[in-house]
């Protein structure tokens, strides 16, 4: 497989992000082996922006893995700078388990409270609402009530 293709600008964002990243691969004087391959692949997996750190001293080597690998692993190539090479790779989307029974979260409401005198600003207070509760229209929280259950259907059962 190639190696993904980007802008400059869209190379130069990515540069900008791995700044920090610490490298998460190491590539010691065995060179590209399987189990490097394989470690890189996880780790794009898992991040999509890594550097890698290569062992060696010489620059040609160097480069020839970091096409290597870019190409394997349908990567693009960021940067080489001195032994680091920054590799990205868009993570794929995760499907996210859909759950019926899933009741809602807590809300936040703001609320205003006004002074009893007319010149100042109201209070503005942030409160939650739970699942079980509700806000009324003064400004208060109040528990729900129980479903009610009728007489009639509690015979039956």
């Amino acid at each position: 497989m190639p190696a993904l293709q980007l802008t400059i600008a869209e190379r130069k964002a990515h540069r900008a992000e791995a700044h920090h990243l610490d490298p998460v691969v190491m590539i010691g004087n065995d060179g590209l082996t399987p189990a490097i391959v394989r470690e890189t692949e996880a780790a794009l997996d898992a991040h999509g922006l890594i550097k890698v750190r290569v062992l060696g001293d010489d620059r040609a080597q160097r480069e020839e893995i970091y096409q290597q690998l870019a190409d394997r692993l349908n990567a693009a190539p960021i940067q080489h700078i001195g032994k680091l090479l920054v590799l990205w790779r868009p993570k794929a989307e995760k499907e996210k388990a859909v759950d019926e029974d899933r009741k809602p979260g807590p809300r936040d409401f703001k609320v205003l409270k006004y002074s009893k005198r007319g010149g100042q600003r109201p209070e503005v207070k942030t409160l939650r609402v739970l699942g079980n509760q509700r806000l009324t229209p003064g400004g208060k929280v109040k528990r729900a009530k129980p479903k009610q259950k009728s007489v009639k259907k509690g015979r039956l059962d």
